[in-house]
């Protein structure tokens, strides 16, 4: 059962050698255990020291050889990360001292913590939202400097204020109508509908923007699950090759080498493809061609993006064609490649039903930066602002969406010319999604749904 009123403790840093080991305690009694193991130089206990404070000393464990040098960090309820008393050791990062100094700490009287529970006892203590918590677990996870980023912004709160100025446009357009329905035979101002219907088409517009990020910032964050994708023998390996820096695949003349699916992380385009090299689509009689196929087909249903391969040293076969069709409603790269030989294929015709055409030599590194380019613009990465609120989760959007529907239904009312009464429910239902979008009104098992995935320590 949790216990906020536990005093709890973890290793916050990866387990294994390493040059710094942090053990992060915390709760009521988290500087009475410390001062019980850590001495310091200076002859001052930690419970007479100021929060913020740090000191230089020793830690010695009761019936335990371990002795080390460490510095203890000193952070005072509520101006600390989890609102509680803190202190963090850190020492020398070998697991024999890491794991015997927390045994001691667990031994004296703390728990050993969940996962994610020092954020979240940081939220429940009320030091942050519940989207800057998510925040806080996409930094650690995100794929890429770009998603690195915007998950930082999440973590400073960009997306809780603009959950806040949501919800203070809802309590204003409330409050507008509240005295009307209130006090019907006052002398009461009329609601002005037209100021009604401007700030709820700004919530529209606010939330319309907030749920097209998740594309983008589900790509940014998590990667991007990419095929390249073509007939055979038309670079798709030598194309893998170049992007992921080295010979990933093997190349060779031979139609129909490759044929598996080889899979590789790559950073392009200002964020991380989850890269797959497929086998060439084509007829085959050969069993083992002919699953490799099967399984090439199979990647461009689950890819979120496509590098379509063509040979443009040979006219486009029906092979090419074929591959062209299963690409409808697909986001899609063209790539026509071997252009540094004599030019057969004319491919006009076909650019439009891709969102990017690009003409280049596998072979030639220079071409890297018009992959790049193309990547970028495709995935809405141009377009994207690092600092600008995003959606981040399934959570998120559903929740978003809900918003939405109801704000929609709202202003659809108000235009119908039905009763203001009908309005005031509809936007105390808007302002009920919004809280679970910011996570003031989430249950409990949906808060133990975002700590899950954190790690122990944080």
């Amino acid at each position: 059962m949790y216990n906020l009123n536990d005093t709890i403790a973890a290793i916050a840093t990866p387990s294994g050698k390493g040059a710094i080991g942090v053990i992060r305690i915390s709760g009521n009694e988290a500087i009475e255990i410390a001062d019980k193991i850590f001495s310091a130089k200076s002859g001052i206990k930690l419970s007479e020291m100021k929060g913020y404070s740090v000191s230089l000393g020793e830690v010695e464990i009761a019936e335990s050889p371990v002795r080390d040098t460490c510095i203890a960090l000193l952070f005072r309820a509520p101006k600390s990360y989890t609102g509680e008393d803190v202190v963090e050791f850190q020492c020398h990062g070998g697991p024999v001292v890491v794991e015997a100094l927390l045994r001691g700490i667990l031994d004296i009287g703390a728990r050993m913590a969940w996962a994610g529970e020092f954020t979240k006892r940081a939220f429940l203590n009320g030091r942050i939202s519940l989207t800057e918590a998510e925040g806080i677990a996409e930094i650690i996870s995100a794929a890429s400097k770009s998603g690195q980023r915007a998950a930082y912004s999440q973590s400073k709160g960009n997306l809780h204020r603009e959950t806040e100025s949501i919800k203070d446009t809802i309590l204003s357009c409330q409050a507008s109508i509240a005295a009307w329905i209130d006090f019907p035979e006052e002398d009461v101002e009329e609601v002005d509908e037209e100021e009604l219907i401007e700030k709820i088409d700004g919530i529209e517009k606010s939330l319309k923007k907030l749920i097209s990020s998740y594309e983008v910032g589900l790509h940014i964050l998590r990667g991007i699950p990419t095929a390249i994708i073509g007939s055979p023998n038309v670079g798709k390996s030598t194309l893998m090759n170049l992007i992921s820096g080295y010979e990933k695949a093997i190349v060779t003349p031979v139609a129909g080498t490759t044929r598996d699916v080889l899979e590789h992380s790559v950073t392009l385009g200002g964020t991380t493809l989850i890269l797959a090299d497929t086998a060439g689509i084509r007829y085959s009689d050969d069993f083992v061609e002919r699953e490799g196929v099967n399984r090439s087909i199979d990647r461009i249903k689950s890819s979120s993006l496509i590098l379509a391969v063509f040979d443009s040293s040979r006219k486009l076969a029906d092979d090419d064609i074929e591959i062209i069709k299963k690409l409808k409603d697909k986001k899609a790269i063209a790539i026509v490649n071997k252009t540094d030989l004599k030019q057969k294929m004319d491919f006009e015709e076909y650019e439009e039903l891709f969102e990017e055409t690009i003409y280049i030599t596998a072979k030639d590194k220079s071409s890297l930066q018009a992959i790049d380019k193309a990547v970028s613009k495709v995935i809405g990465i141009d377009d994207f602002e690092s600092d600008a609120p995003i959606i981040t989760n399934e959570r998120q959007r559903s929740a978003a969406v809900k918003v939405l529907n109801v704000i929609c239904e709202c202003k659809k009312t108000l235009l119908s010319g039905l009763t203001l009464d009908v309005v005031y429910a509809l936007l105390d239902e808007a302002l009920s999604a919004v809280m679970e979008l910011s996570g003031e009104n989430v249950s409990e098992a949906v808060i133990d749904r975002v700590f899950e995935d954190f790690c122990v320590g944080k």
